[in-house]
Formats: C-alpha cells, sequence, structure tokens
C-alpha cells in the first residue's frame, strides 16, 4: 500500500506543506482518539493516578530515539512554548547579549524581543547569506559573540530557509566559552537523525508533530540537569506547592524532579498527543522510516535541481545543507499572491517564503509525497511565472 494511502490527507490537493503543522498517519490518529476515549472513561483515573506513570514509559521511547536519558526531558505542547519556557527562565540583565541568526522563526524572534523589553538585554544577530556555505557558519555566528554574551539561540533546521545548520562544533565552541546554547529543534526531529547527548546543547526543544508525525501538540524540551532549578513554566500551577510534593496521590501534579515538577503539570489539559508518541515512533520503525527519509531526500534535491535549471537560478545550498525540506527561489514580489495562486487555481499546499528581501517556495517531501506531486509543482510554477514547461 502506497504511504499515501496510509494517511488522511485531502487526495485532490497536493499536500507540500508538511513541515507547518505535520500531517498525522491514519492509524496514530486511531491511538490519539483511543487515548482521548480512554480518559473519559474515567477522567480522575487517568489525569490524576494514572498519567506520571504513562509520561514516563514516552519520555522513556521518546529518549531511546533522541539519544537522551529520560530524566532530561519534559513533554510540552510545541516548541515555541519551550522556547519561551527556556528564555523567560535565564538571568539576563541589562546589557546581556542573546546572540542568534538572521533564519530563525519569528514567533521565536518574538520572544526574545519581549524578555529584552523586561530585562534590558538585547539581541544580536548574525547574518549568515544565501548561498550558504556550512564551513563559515560557525565562523560567521561566533564572530558576533562578545564578552556580554550569555546566550546562543540557533536552529537545527531553519524554518524560513529548511537549511540543516552543521550545530556540533557550534556547540561545542559556544559552552567552551561559557555560553548558554538553546536549540530550536522544532523541525528536526523524525527528519534528521539525533543524538542530543552527544550534541551537548544546554537545551533542545523539538516538535513530534511535524516529521515524527504524532498529533498536533506534542513538543518536548530536553535540559542538561545543571539547569533544571533554573527553569520555570510559563504557567505555575501544583508543582510548585512544596507541601504536596512526594504525597501520595499528587505524583501527577509534582512528579518525581525539579524538571517534572515545574513543567509537566500545567493544568487540566488532554494528554492524549503526548501518550501518542510512542505509536508514531512504532509507525516509522513499521515502515523503514530511515529508508523513506532517504529517499524523500533526493526527491527534495531532484526538485530543487529541476527547478533551478528551469529558472536559471543557483541553488540557495549545497545538497548536504537539505533534509526533506528544500526551497526553491521565485522572482516574484508578492508571496502570498503566489501562495494563494498556487493553492486556489492548483490546489497545491505549499508555503512561499522570503528571507532578506528573497522569495522561496519551501517544498516538504515527506513519506507520501510522490515526484507527481512535484511535478505539478514545477508545472504551476512554470505557468504562473512563465517558464517553459519542466522535464
Amino acid at each position: 500500500m502506497p504511504l499515501r494511502d496510509l494517511f488522511l490527507l485531502d487526495p485532490s490537493v497536493v499536500f507540500l506543506n508538511h513541515g507547518s503543522f505535520g500531517a498525522c498517519p491514519a492509524e496514530v490518529l486511531a491511538a490519539y482518539q483511543a487515548w482521548q476515549r480512554e480518559t473519559e472513561r474515567n477522567p480522575v483515573e487517568l489525569l490524576a493516578r494514572r498519567s506520571a506513570e504513562l509520561l514516563a514509559d514516552v519520555r522513556a521511547q521518546l529518549g531511546a530515539y533522541l539519544g537522551a536519558p529520560a530524566s532530561e526531558l519534559v513533554l510540552v505542547p510545541n516548541a515555541t512554548y519551550a522556547v519561551n519556557a527556556v528564555a523567560r527562565s535565564l538571568p539576563l540583565s541589562a546589557g546581556d547579549e542573546i546572540l542568534t541568526t538572521d533564519h530563525e522563526y519569528g514567533a521565536c524572534d518574538a520572544t526574545w524581543d519581549f524578555v529584552c523589553r523586561k530585562t534590558g538585554a538585547r539581541v544580536v544577530r548574525a547574518e549568515v547569506p544565501l548561498p550558504f556555505e556550512s564551513e563559515r557558519f560557525v565562523e560567521q555566528v561566533l564572530a558576533k559573540a562578545g564578552p556580554r554574551t550569555k546566550v546562543l539561540f540557533v536552529s537545527h533546521v531553519t524554518s524560513t530557509t529548511a537549511l540543516v545548520f552543521p550545530l556540533a562544533e557550534l556547540v561545542r565552541r559556544a559552552r567552551a566559552a561559557g555560553i548558554l546554547v538553546l536549540v530550536d529543534g522544532a523541525h528536526a526531529p523524525g527528519q534528521i537523525p539525533l543524538d542530543l547527548a552527544a550534541l551537548g546543547a544546554d537545551f533542545y526543544t523539538g516538535n513530534c508533530h511535524k516529521w515524527l508525525c504524532a498529533p498536533k501538540g506534542a513538543a518536548f524540551l530536553h535540559a542538561r540537569p545543571e539547569h533544571h532549578a533554573m527553569l520555570d513554566a510559563p504557567v505555575v500551577s501544583w508543582g510548585y506547592c512544596a507541601e504536596i510534593a512526594g504525597h501520595a496521590g499528587f505524583d501527577a501534579y509534582t512528579g518525581s524532579t525539579t524538571l517534572e515538577r515545574r513543567l509537566q503539570w500545567q493544568g487540566t489539559r488532554d494528554l492524549s498527543a503526548y501518550l501518542t508518541i510512542p505509536a508514531a515512533l512504532a509507525f516509522q520503525r513499521a515502515h523503514g522510516w530511515d529508508d523513506v527519509r532517504r529517499g524523500c531526500h533526493a526527491l527534495a534535491l531532484r526538485t530543487l535541481h529541476r527547478w533551478c535549471a528551469l529558472a536559471g537560478v543557483a541553488p540557495p545550498a549545497r545538497d548536504d545543507d537539505f533534509a526533506q525540506m528544500v526551497i526553491l527561489p521565485v522572482p516574484v514580489r508578492d508571496p502570498e499572491a503566489l501562495r494563494s495562486t498556487l493553492f486556489e487555481r492548483y490546489r497545491i499546499e505549499v508555503p512561499v517564503t522570503t528571507h532578506r528581501g528573497a522569495v522561496f517556495v519551501r517544498a516538504s517531501v515527506q513519506g507520501y509525497v510522490e515526484e507527481a506531486d512535484l511535478d505539478a509543482l514545477l508545472r504551476a510554477l512554470g505557468e504562473i511565472l512563465g517558464f517553459a514547461p519542466a522535464a
């Protein structure tokens, strides 16, 4: 059975936007709905008495996948939430600097701007030009570091430009200089191999509802143990009540570690997306996802090079700088008009992004995407922009 048939996507739509919100396989969604039904059979039983053990099992399975101890993971709704939790917990003062790049996700840029208004710190953005040269990346970023640099915030896979940043050396050198490192890995889990212990960042967050194909609202924050006491949740709840810590019946609310107590219980919420992460992991194992990812990477690159040949432009980066997303440079001035035309006229769901005045179509190639889908995209772009038909 083709992988496309295992998802619930509208067959009338060419769906090339997995990177925004992901897409959940039918069997994973069924597991999600089963957990919702299980919750409603006795909400008190699952939420107050069983959830601590259930979430511990999820963290153990996810930790094995990520190369991180379960004790260093906490489940959160999305990567933006985790970035907020870390950014708003840091002891920043007036004049301190947050070093980042000009490729970061807009919502996270807004988070740092908010923190700077509150603390008097300031954001320093290193320019990483296109075409991207990975061998220059570390120096381009660290050239902007200074004596007041307290934090390095960097994406693993960039949202707007789809680049896979080579982080190992950057993280090592930043931490050696006494700079805390927070990695926004929103697009990384399920798209690129991860070993968080080997990477060694102080904080790393990633979404499970994107490329890992879990239900919406499933993500994680990984934090090194020495930082757990520093972290505060955006929502203060029962984990902050010292008098109930360790009392029978309150494990779900307080957890067994500082990280859990602060971040696990944020008031009543549906835990079903978290509890379905193991089903998403099992789905990908059952379908040989390492091979699927390699096939998607190859298809994405073929599409990029076909488009660049058709449009007469150079690729914005080398092949190894992309994973399952690529950006196709397009000579347009109105990105929203192009996105709307692609969907309304051609039924192609794909984002059109901008970076430093350049415009790109960002194509996501997940396992359900077929070459015919990408052919349709290139034909549509050729017609809209007046290029000859794609070969």
